[in-house]
């Protein structure tokens, strides 16, 4: 999935990014860049629309300007638009480069040091006479050639180096919000000025640079300088390919903290267009459409940017939106999903911007229309058939024996393949319960705990890492790995939430393809990019070993005496595998030690456990065959499965409603400070009593719906639940101590379902 030069694949957060060249005027060359509508001499799509706060240019600006709808959808043959900014929302036409004059060459321009910035403003503060500080902002905003002038480092620097002082521009933009407006507004008119001149003529690395530093600029996170803000985020929207790569290579190098603030800058940007809290300070939102495609596609290069840094510069969540949880997400998901190239923008597009709780509510909708669906041909056929429907036949119904229980559910998933994407209902046999959703959790919970015994031979469990992985060894149960693949499957079509700790890159894998290549059966899957942390999560004293290897400093070949052969653990002994053909005898040396630890890497991790690893894979995505899945990134998939790892009472606490009591109650107040009080172990077992699973919702306990239930009924009896709808019966007891053994013994020994 290409995205132009910059190569952004926010299908699973990376980016693969061209290096740009080290010299000052020429941009880094891009291969493969894919072909534009646009004509190389067509004028550059910059043209604003819009009202400003500076009444004197508004005019002006306006004269030079139509208003037009950036087009977020290219041109996809009957597939979807690929998740990335788009063809024409971060892919240009490749433009010649023009070689601009050296902003050095200016006449009648000095520019000031940090140093004497500095003295200046220290008098200016003390005398109250801004008139130099104000010449200064004026003059140098008043041009992109004044801006690289002024902030230009002549240090020696890193050639992916942006050659600006960012000590200076920092200083300059520390003191703007203390100044007074009248600075403000004659920096922001010439911040207007410097984005009008030259509007059609190609983009140097002087242009560039000069707009990474008004991304910088503090006055922007003002409502009332979003007009302009909005024109420069066109401008750094519309750049072609290799110039949105230099970028790219620029924000990397940014430190953390600037890196962050201009993040949320642009997120409150988009939250205060999508919402603003006083309409009347923006212009209407049908007169300058292109404002949200704008921003969200200036936003996408500091996702490739974050996501090619390693380690990332902020946590990819930071990326996310929560504003956007509260627009139509189906209605974006539709447009998405449309592969008219004229359909206009979707932040379908953008996932990145997307936030789990968003993507989770899209999976869900996608899935419950699927369910409806599949419900739907299923009665049609009955109907059809001249027979009388059943309303079983609106679910994937699964009677199972809990003596049976892994060959049972294998029977029934492998007879009812053509129903998984129907409402899961589970009955034991032999016990009336009837499954509202608690039953449901009960048989997830049951059967994987079974299948991930150690004894069981399907998985390996290291304790060090607290991890389970493949068993190479277990060739002869495709059926039962395919098994776990449509169990994580169901859970999140059911939005189950399971007790699953498989290593990170075991959901890149699931995503490596993260559509089924049915056209291409020849298609090699699970083959994502791995590295010695991935094994770390698998057996982490071996990924141990390795780097000791690449560290050492010695002979490797002598003092090593290793070969291209290793020897893996098979059921109590140890059987031997050549890494390379005749790798028996093939010493490992010094400079071929990197070769071996990759190879003895994808042996662990893909080649060995290939085939499990495929019926794995397949049995997931038959149930998971959703385009909403193309938008998650791996640990994203992780949490739609395993949830939230916090496990806060107190959040509980705040979301629980009573009935027959109130939270003044005495047993009340019993009840949370006993549970508060209990190791972390215990508190799942109440989760797990309470709700039928132990694990946490995606948005956290605050997300939970939660009742204590007053029962009148002797202090004698336990308490009880019904884990379909998370209730807690509770009889009301006398003292601390006695809710705390009852609740003990209670939350101890709970298996089972029956009807009171």
């Amino acid at each position: 999935m290409n995205a132009g030069a910059v190569r952004i694949t926010l299908l699973h957060g990376t980016s693969q990014l061209a290096q740009p060249a080290g010299n000052e005027e020429s941009l880094p060359p891009l291969e493969n860049t894919p072909p534009s509508p646009i004509s190389p001499n067509q004028p550059r799509s910059g043209s604003f629309s819009g009202i400003f706060s500076v009444a004197m240019v508004a005019r002006k600006f306006s004269r030079s300007s139509h208003d037009t709808v950036d087009k977020g959808r290219p041109n996809s043959e009957g597939s979807l638009p690929p998740i990335s900014p788009g063809g024409s929302m971060v892919n240009q036409q490749k433009r010649p480069c023009i070689k601009s004059p050296d902003p050095s060459t200016l006449e009648d321009f000095t520019p000031k040091t940090h140093k004497e910035f500095r003295l200046d403003f220290q008098k200016a503060k003390s005398s109250r006479d801004y008139k130099r500080i104000l010449a200064f902002y004026e003059t140098t905003f008043s041009s992109f050639a004044c801006l690289n002038m002024t902030f230009k480092t002549h240090k020696s620097r890193h050639p992916d180096d942006c050659g600006i002082s960012l000590e200076y521009l920092n200083s300059v933009y520390k003191y703007i919000n203390d100044l007074p407006q009248d600075i403000q507004k004659i920096t922001l008119k010439g911040i207007i000025n410097s984005l009008l001149k030259d509007l059609k003529k190609p983009r140097d690395k002087y242009d560039l640079r000069a707009y990474l530093m008004l991304l910088q600029n503090p006055l922007f996170n003002q409502p009332s300088s979003y007009v302009i803000f909005a024109h420069l985020l066109r401008q750094v929207g519309n750049l072609c390919d290799q110039e949105h790569t230099c970028l790219v290579q620029w924000f990397k190098r940014l430190p953390r903290d600037t890196f962050l603030s201009i993040v949320e800058r642009l997120q409150r940007f988009l939250t205060i267009r999508l919402f603003p809290p006083d309409p009347a300070e923006l212009p209407p939102i049908v007169k300058c459409p292109w404002w949200i495609p704008s921003v969200t596609k200036v936003l996408a290069l500091f996702n490739a940017a974050n996501s090619s840094s390693n380690p990332s510069k902020i946590p990819y969540t930071t990326l996310y939106n929560s504003s956007l949880d509260k627009v139509d997400l189906m209605k974006e998901y539709q447009l998405w999903q449309k592969s008219d190239p004229l359909v206009g923008f979707s932040f379908c597009q953008y996932p990145f911007i997307l936030s789990i709780q968003a993507k989770r509510t899209i999976l869900q909708k996608d899935s419950e229309q699927q369910m409806i669906m599949t419900a739907k041909r299923s009665l049609v056929a009955t109907v059809q058939q001249r027979q009388t429907p059943n309303m079983n036949q609106l679910f994937l119904n699964l009677r199972v024996r809990r003596s049976h229980l892994v060959s049972d559910s294998l029977h029934v998933i492998a007879n009812k393949t053509q129903e998984l994407k129907k409402k899961l209902r589970v009955t034991f046999v032999g016990e009336p319960g009837l499954d509202m959703g608690g039953l449901t959790k009960e048989w997830f919970l049951l059967l994987l705990r079974k299948i991930f015994r150690e004894e069981y031979g399907m998985f390996i469990y290291n304790r060090k890492s607290h991890c389970f992985w493949i068993n190479p060894a277990c060739t002869d149960c495709y059926q039962e790995y395919n098994l776990v693949g449509v169990l994580m499957g169901l859970a999140v079509y059911n939005s189950i939430i399971l007790d699953i700790r498989f290593p990170p890159v075991c959901y890149r894998k699931l995503l490596s393809p993260a559509v089924v290549p049915y056209k291409a059966p020849m298609t090699k899957i699970g083959q994502c990019d791995i590295t010695l942390d991935d094994l770390t999560t698998i057996n982490p004293d071996l990924a141990s070993g390795l780097k000791e290897l690449l560290a050492y400093e010695g002979n490797v070949e002598e003092d090593m005496c290793t070969d291209f052969q290793i020897s893996v653990p098979v059921f109590g002994s140890y059987q031997t595998v050549e890494l390379k053909p005749n790798g028996a005898n093939i010493p490992v040396t010094n400079e071929n030690r990197r070769e071996y630890v990759s190879l003895y890497l994808k042996y662990i991790i893909h080649k060995s456990v290939y085939k499990q690893f495929a019926a794995f894979y397949h049995g997931f995505h038959s149930v998971c065959a959703s385009n909403a899945l193309i938008m998650l990134q791996p640990q994203e998939i992780e949490m739609l499965v395993c949830g939230s790892p916090d496990l806060n009472l107190n959040a509980l606490e705040k979301v629980t409603k009573y009935e027959g009591y109130n939270k003044n109650d005495p047993t009340v107040r019993y009840f949370w400070e006993v549970t508060k009080s209990f190791p972390l172990h215990l508190q799942k077992k109440l989760l797990l009593f309470a709700t039928g699973s132990d694990r946490i919702p995606i948005g956290g306990m605050g997300e939970m719906t939660f009742k204590i239930i007053r029962v009148v009924a002797s202090t004698s009896m336990l308490p009880m639940s019904h884990t379909c709808f998370n209730q807690l019966i509770l009889p009301p007891y006398r003292s601390r101590k006695q809710l705390k053994q009852k609740l003990s013994i209670a939350i101890s020994n709970a298996e089972g379902f029956g009807l009171e």
